[in-house]
């Protein structure tokens, strides 16, 4: 955060040292020193009141760390969005390979076992798509910029933007037919 470095270079400024500048906050020296030194940060209360002193904005005062905020909260999204895309994926795979060994030898109960473990998967892809949403991505070119730490230009965000239907129902009946023919194949080998 630069929060510290800010407060420091604006004291300064203005010809106070930290004393001074404490008493106009209405804290200790201790605590200035601390918000200078990135160790604790000010609370509302006191970045209101160095806004007048300093005769900015709240914006302006908190600018860059506001940007640094938004940096790290995007780096989080994608950090889950990497997780639970990595768990689908695995989960997809043994998905596909599963259905078949488990009728063959559990019967019906093959069938119930298979039923709760895409009950389970069906959560995790929902986690996926609220990470999704909450970025606002759904096209496969959205979420390699945004794994990527990218923005798409406007003119790319409206182009996806016309694609997301197709690439859902696409996906959805790729998905299917890709697991029914995983199926057959193994109903013909082990069959």
């Amino acid at each position: 955060m630069e929060i510290g470095k800010r407060i420091k270079e604006l004291r300064g400024s203005k010809g106070w040292n930290q004393e001074v500048f404490a008493e106009k906050c209405f804290v200790s020296r201790q605590t200035v020193s601390s918000w200078e030194n990135d160790k604790s940060y000010p609370d509302i209360k006191s970045l209101l009141l160095m806004s007048e002193l300093f005769e900015m904005s709240l914006d302006d005062l908190v600018k860059g760390d506001i940007v640094e905020m938004k940096k790290e909260i995007n780096n989080e999204s994608i950090r889950q969005y990497n997780k639970w895309s990595n768990l689908f994926a695995v989960g997809f795979l043994i998905g596909i390979l599963i259905p078949y060994p488990l009728v063959r030898f559990f019967k019906w109960w093959g069938l119930l076992v298979f039923a709760l473990y895409w009950v389970a998967l069906l959560v995790v892809a929902l986690r996926i798509e609220a990470i999704m949403k909450d970025n606002d991505i759904r096209t496969y070119k959205e979420i390699v910029a945004f794994t990527e730490g990218k923005e798409l230009s406007k003119d790319e965000k409206v182009a996806e933007k016309a694609k997301r239907p197709y690439q859902q129902v696409l996906m959805a009946i790729g998905s299917g037919a890709l697991a029914l023919a995983v199926f057959l194949l193994m109903h013909l080998i082990f069959g």
